[in-house]
């Protein structure tokens, strides 16, 4: 195996899962990116952060970026005698917009393109399921790697995925305290009444059709009962703006585990709580990206 010469960049937007009612299966690309650049070197391991999550996040082989490189190198057949990273981080850590999606698409498709011919020995369909495989989940990584609208699902070990293009716009709102993803799915209850999972299964279906085509239907689309209610006690502040949107019309939803909310509208950035962080983005059509740095 042979390790290209010089730094490559690579480029993984945010992304948003559940949209509301596609529980564990929908994702959008959002236009707020990670970039991380990686060189192989002669030993060590050196990594430099800055901007999101620079002051928490460890600077040793258990960040998650080196994690998803070392598993994307095993499977493409031996690890480099060291690496240097350079992790230039936009989006919030905490905060239900993919920022470990994103870290483990970055890590894997960095370390595919570190390899000369990496793309054959680990083509898009094998980088994919390792990330879900990294992640345990396929919904933000789908969007975070191929962009787009993406329906994500796994049939038996294997992960799969539809891409769809949608040009909606959204406005998010970030609040400045995190929330676990392993709290928020811990309030889910075991079961959900069979009235709820059909109502959810029909605005999911209506949602793909929303956003591809027919955005008036976005308000009835949005509509969730199986899991933004259930969180509510853990991020009271952003329910409460998520309820006070919808009220006034505008479709809102939670965005994967929150706090963050996400509407898909502009003009609404002044309903913002006091200390919230407030972005009005774009879908990212082009998902992971690879350049020489």
């Amino acid at each position: 195996m042979t390790f290209v010469a010089g730094p490559v960049a690579v480029r993984v937007p945010a992304s948003s899962a559940n949209l509301g009612p596609g529980f564990d299966a929908l994702g959008l690309a959002l236009a707020l990116h990670d970039e991380v650049t990686g060189e192989v070197v002669d030993a060590g391991l050196e990594i430099r952060v800055t901007g999101e999550g620079m002051d928490g996040v460890p600077l040793d082989e258990t960040h998650l970026v080196v994690r998803a490189m070392h598993a994307a190198f095993d499977l493409l057949g031996g690890r480099p005698p060291g690496l240097r990273l350079t992790c230039t981080n936009a989006i919030p850590h905490g905060r239900g917009l993919g920022s470990s999606a994103a870290a483990i698409v970055a890590g894997v498709v960095l370390a595919r393109a570190l390899v000369e011919g990496g793309d054959e020995l680990l083509d898009d369909a094998a980088a994919f399921q390792l990330t879900v495989d990294l992640e345990g989940h396929p919904d933000n990584v789908a969007a975070a790697f191929f962009g787009g609208l993406t329906i994500a699902w796994v049939d038996g070990a294997a992960a799969e995925v539809e891409r769809l293009d949608t040009d909606v716009e959204v406005t998010v709102f970030v609040p400045p305290t995190a929330v676990s993803t392993e709290k928020a799915r811990g309030l889910l209850p075991e079961t959900v009444p069979h009235r709820d999972a059909s109502f959810n299964a029909g605005r999911a279906a209506l949602l793909v059709a929303a956003l591809t085509g027919s955005p008036q239907r976005l308000i009835s689309a949005t509509e969730d009962r199986l899991h933004q209610s259930y969180r509510a006690e853990a991020m009271p502040e952003s329910y409460k703006l998520l309820r006070r949107l919808r009220v006034d019309g505008v479709p809102a939803i939670i965005s994967g585990a929150g706090p963050t909310v996400l509407a898909f509208a502009r003009g609404v950035a002044g309903e913002a709580p006091d200390g919230w962080a407030v972005h009005e983005l774009g879908v990212d059509a082009d998902g992971a990206q690879v350049a020489r740095a």
